[in-house]
């Protein structure tokens, strides 16, 4: 028997195929069962015909329970109504494990129960439909460094210091001495731009912020690229044409994983580089004629702001230059106006605010070490990063991609709980 997978049953059609797969759901009546099937690469359903098996198939189909996992057989046909397709009529199950009280039952569920659940949670139509859109911007991510050159490298997740210079750290000890959990590559990318030219890091980020927005995770994925010979005009053109690739890439080939979540996907369709660009001042004298008067020149920008900014515009918007005292010690001044930085932050439509904050980094040596002092950050501990500006330092640039904000933004999911497999919350560490 010819053994495949749910997503390469099209090759199979008026063929008798076995398929290893769990039961996702199932109806019957007296004379027919439908089986929805799952195997990790789709779903697809089993009709089984009493008429047309022996009866201890029609038997097995009508007893089998959710989630037991089977080794099933049938020949494949094509379906127009069904979304993938495609349809098995089956004719035969092999039980494997029958799965006895499965906790998740199609009754709606609350929040904190699925997330107890979530090892379980995530077989379900919609969490492997975001999934399958995270993999593919990841996918595409790949795709889009390596084509431009981009040679990818791992920094450390255990450092000494903080690459923001802020107090959102884990601590933890590094046999006699004190070390943290990385809140960003940034630092030690920028040794390796030194080195290649141009290179980028994916990998997890910890940020001990007790918030408990939709937007915000303890343990995050971020995308980082650093480029010498880059400035802050050519920072943004790579940022822009990276979003607008891995949203094209999802919009080929998630179209029914789109479908499954019921995404509006016209609203997809119109990110294509380049994108507008407003400066913080622009965007301060914008939120006065909105009435938010709440907010004055060197006040960070809070969600709402960013929201009310994101509605006038149906691609990201750059909020370019903002004061020097709201970023990182790192980002280079704007050489005619010293108060604000070569910096943008890159805030998605529909709600779902920053998901890129980038800049020009400082490659004088002088002024490097006048904001490390500044800041009141260690010389001693940040030696390392001040000598990338004594031997041969050139303009470079850089920024970060938030993966799950990202996901939610194409996925239009509401929270960035969903777009992780194993989401840590403040007050969550389990499962």
């Amino acid at each position: 028997m010819l053994k495949t997978t749910i997503s390469e049953v099209y090759k199979y059609v008026d063929q008798e195929v076995k398929i290893g797969a769990w039961v996702a759901n199932k109806r019957s009546s007296g004379k027919i069962a439908f089986l929805q099937l799952r195997d990790g690469t789709g779903f697809i359903q089993g009709v089984v015909v009493k008429s047309d098996v022996p009866e201890e198939v029609f038997q097995a189909a009508k007893a089998v329970t959710q989630e037991s996992s089977v080794y099933i057989t049938g020949k494949i046909q094509k379906d127009e109504r069904s979304p993938f397709g495609y349809e098995m009529l089956v004719t035969g199950i092999e039980v494997i494990q029958a799965a006895v009280d499965y906790p998740i039952t199609p009754k709606e569920h609350g929040t904190e129960f699925l997330m107890d659940h979530r090892h379980l949670w995530l077989r379900s139509r919609r969490q492997h439909a975001i999934m399958k859109i995270r993999n593919e911007i990841i996918r595409a991510t790949y795709e889009f460094f390596n084509e431009q050159g981009f040679v990818k490298v791992d920094p450390p997740i255990l450092t000494g210091s903080s690459a923001e210079g802020g107090s959102e750290l884990f601590a933890t000890k590094y046999f006699d001495e004190d070390a943290y959990l990385s809140q960003s590559g940034q630092l030690h990318l920028e040794a390796a731009a030194m080195a290649l030219g141009k290179v980028f890091s994916f990998g997890p980020t910890f940020r001990a912020e007790k918030s408990k927005t939709r937007r915000h995770l303890i343990e995050f994925w971020m995308i980082e690229p650093e480029m010498a010979f880059y400035d802050h005009e050519d920072n943004l053109k790579v940022q822009e044409e990276y979003v607008s690739h891995i949203v094209q890439s999802v919009l080929k080939n998630c179209e029914l994983e789109l479908k499954t979540l019921g995404r509006d996907t016209s609203k997809l369709e119109q990110i294509k580089a380049p994108f507008p660009r407003i400066t913080y001042d622009e965007a301060i004298k914008f939120l006065h004629e909105k009435g938010f008067d709440d907010v004055q020149w060197g006040d960070d920008l809070g969600a709402p702001h960013e929201t009310a900014i994101a509605e006038s515009y149906d691609k990201p918007v750059f909020i370019t230059h903002y004061p020097t005292s709201l970023k990182a010690f790192y980002m280079q001044p704007d050489p005619n106006r010293e108060e604000v930085v070569l910096c943008a932050d890159l805030i998605a439509p529909e709600g779902y605010g920053e998901i890129i904050g980038g800049s020009e980094r400082i490659h004088d040596y002088e002024l490097m070490k006048q904001r490390i002092e500044e800041n009141n950050l260690d010389l001693d501990t940040y030696k390392w990063y001040l000598e990338l500006r004594k031997y041969g330092s050139v303009p470079h640039s850089g920024f970060g991609l938030g993966l799950e904000r990202t996901v939610a933004w194409i996925s239009g999911v509401e929270h960035v709980r969903e777009t992780i497999p194993f989401p840590r919350l403040i007050n969550r560490l389990y499962p």
